[in-house]
């Protein structure tokens, strides 16, 4: 006789999800240990802290055994964070909300990693960069439309021709 596996997928503030809903109703009729999944989502979450993380938890009710999968928070909710602020401009053409560095561009390209389509690092930053553009971020000082060329041209290539 075989079990199927349960998949219960929902949406935590890093390092503070709780035995509550929708956690806790949703594995329940499972008869998993929902503290020890709880504990294992906070212990993988604890870098999001203050941003809202997609998580996947895969239970086999017969074994009571458990997976926990992480995803990444969208691309704006990691700039937003990396600047201290709620949210982006409104108005991203005339209104700068704040600035960020492109270390701080590639360090967001890398943890989206698995969530992009982008086959390099280039792509990935490009990719970011367009998303300062939206929230009226400035990357290094500059509208993030220049640093587009510039990152065309191969200006910043020392710094992407890195692993990806």
């Amino acid at each position: 006789m075989s079990s199927k596996k349960v998949s219960v997928d929902v949406l935590v503030e890093g390092g503070k999800a709780s035995g509550g809903p929708p956690i806790g109703p949703a594995l329940g009729p499972t008869g998993v240990n929902v503290f020890q999944v709880v504990t294992k989502i906070n212990e993988l979450t604890k870098d999001f802290a203050g941003l809202k993380v997609p998580v996947k938890i895969t239970v086999d009710p017969a074994t009571k055994q458990f997976e926990v999968e992480v995803g990444t928070p969208p691309t704006s909710a990691l700039i937003l964070k990396e600047l201290g602020i709620s949210k982006g401009s409104g108005e991203a053409g005339s209104n700068i909300v704040g600035n960020i560095t492109i270390d701080q561009v590639i360090t967001i390209a890398k943890a989206k990693k698995n969530d992009m389509t982008a086959l390099t690092l280039k792509a990935a930053v490009l990719t970011v960069v367009g998303t300062c553009r939206s929230l009226g971020v400035t990357v290094d000082g500059m509208d993030p439309k220049e640093v587009t060329e510039k990152i065309r041209a191969g200006e910043y290539d020392d710094k992407l021709s890195g692993e990806f």
